[in-house]
């Protein structure tokens, strides 16, 4: 599994794992039960805080994306399946966030645009 974090971003680095992980999960590129790193481990992997990795850890736990286990380590979640209208919803959600941040760094409608396209076309061709 492979984060990346940016320090200077105005989004904390626990919401950014976060948002990584559940990205995954949702994706299906972590499946049902896939064990995620060690808060331990992917603090030094990302050279981080032991704690703000906990912080992520307890956000994806108090989300339904992840279990944690003492002995058995933090593994996704079985993730029910999200109905059409409330993926939709969340989808929308997220699309806003970006175009609110897109916005603030001052970005038009026309480069947030090419940007997603650009994005979608590449993630497209790593699927």
């Amino acid at each position: 599994m492979e984060l990346t974090v940016d320090i200077a971003s105005p989004v904390p680095v626990y919401e950014q794992i976060r948002a990584q992980v559940t990205e995954l999960v949702e994706s299906g590129t972590l499946r049902t039960n896939t064990p995620l790193p060690s808060v331990r481990q992917l603090a030094a992997d990302m050279q981080i805080a032991p704690g703000t990795v906990a912080r992520a850890y307890r956000e994806l736990e108090a989300s339904g994306m992840v279990v944690c286990s003492r002995w058995a380590g933090t593994r996704v979640a079985e993730v029910a399946f999200v109905p059409r209208t409330e993926r939709r919803q969340r989808v929308d959600e997220a699309v806003a966030r970006m175009v609110s941040a897109a916005r603030r760094l001052g970005a038009k409608d026309e480069e947030i645009e090419a940007s997603v396209g650009r994005i979608l076309a590449r993630q497209s061709q790593t699927r």
